[in-house]
């Protein structure tokens, strides 16, 4: 089945982990094996190549740079303006990629309609290129809102104002506080280019802030379900049904330590835990009881989002594997409509909302 990534920190791994996503996953795992300078090193699960395999023809691809001030205990960069210069450095490999024929930038409804269409009329796509829509993970690096307006016209289309920790414009996951003067200006400013609200990682106070002052498209690119794992990085029951009144979609995120309780990242693994793919159902379920239908839920893995087999499902090798759970909500009895749904046909759905028919 076609395949709709909605969060691939593919720039991050280019760019701070060295790694050539046009290479064979066994490629990259072989050049890192004797690496030890981050702790997923030798275990990643994404490639080109990959995602190819797995007919994952379309995904939500990142700019991440986050600012950090002297006493953070969270990595990033000592500036805005050094967090400016990596995302730009990442918009600059995105736009190699799609001169190789790699990729292809997705800005609009009808480029979106004619790129799914390829794809699911190629009798091969082992050499198509792969979509991507341009998001940006944790707005630090957004000097101004002069700044936003820029990377607009570069093709940025989605922003979560958020990440982990204070940030510039609104604190994030681990941290709590109301959004300053800033932050709502950001959000506004968001709103006025017609750029889609990711409240991901938005802290609750934060959360709710930008529900109240935001009127445009808000979706969710990977975030889980707090009443399963309790955690103030997931969403609680009240988010879950703020979002789906505004015709959210939810994406399901395969970070170990979001998808069972009782992970503690560094020690558990996937051998000790049990953890399987199947476990992403259990939040699939939750969020289609909550909505009373399946059309709110899509893929967003974050795989390889600075961890990979250590930290993943212990039966995915690689992100091909998504394709099982198509199996796995057939024998919960989904129909094969929702389950198209889930697969990709909900966020297609959602950017005919956000986008129109330009």
């Amino acid at each position: 089945m076609f395949l709709f990534d909605a969060h691939l920190d593919i720039s991050m791994n280019a760019l701070e982990w060295n790694r050539d996503f046009t290479q064979s996953l066994n490629d990259i795992r072989e050049r890192e094996k004797h690496l030890t300078d981050k702790p997923d090193r030798g275990k990643g699960v994404v490639s080109f190549p990959e995602m190819r395999k797995g007919n994952i023809g379309m995904c939500v691809a990142t700019q991440i740079a986050r600012f950090v001030k002297p006493d953070s205990l969270i990595p990033g960069w000592h500036s805005q303006a050094q967090a400016w210069a990596q995302t730009q450095g990442q918009v600059a490999w995105y736009k190699a990629m799609e001169e190789a024929g790699e990729l292809v930038q997705i800005t609009d409804f009808p480029s979106l309609q004619k790129h799914i269409a390829l794809w699911k009329n190629a009798e091969s796509t082992e050499n198509l290129p792969i979509g991507y829509i341009l998001s940006l993970e944790g707005a630090d690096s957004i000097l101004s809102l002069k700044h936003l307006e820029t990377a607009y016209n570069y093709g940025l289309r989605a922003v979560g104002p958020a990440h982990y920790g204070p940030g510039v414009y609104a604190y994030g996951t681990d941290s709590d506080q109301p959004l300053s003067q800033k932050g709502k200006d950001l959000i506004r400013e968001i709103e006025r280019l017609g750029i889609i609200l990711d409240a991901t990682h938005l802290c609750d106070s934060a959360f709710w802030d930008a529900m109240k002052i935001y009127h445009g498209p808000v979706w969710a690119s990977h975030n889980l379900v707090r009443n399963l794992v309790p955690h103030n990085r997931q969403f609680s029951d009240e988010m879950l049904r703020e979002l789906i009144s505004r015709k959210a979609v939810i994406g399901m995120a395969f970070d170990a330590w979001m998808m069972i309780p009782g992970w503690v990242r560094g020690k558990s693994t996937p051998e000790s835990t049990g953890l399987k793919i199947e476990h992403i159902a259990e939040h699939i379920d939750y969020i289609c009881q909550l909505a009373g239908n399946a059309l709110h839920v899509g893929i967003g893995s974050d795989l390889d989002g600075a961890f990979g087999k250590e930290q993943a499902p212990g039966d995915m090798d690689s992100i091909a594997d998504l394709q099982t759970i198509v199996p796995i909500l057939e024998r919960r009895g989904y129909t094969a409509q929702d389950i198209e749904q889930i697969m990709w046909k909900n966020w297609v759905d959602f950017l005919e909302r956000a986008w129109g028919r330009e």
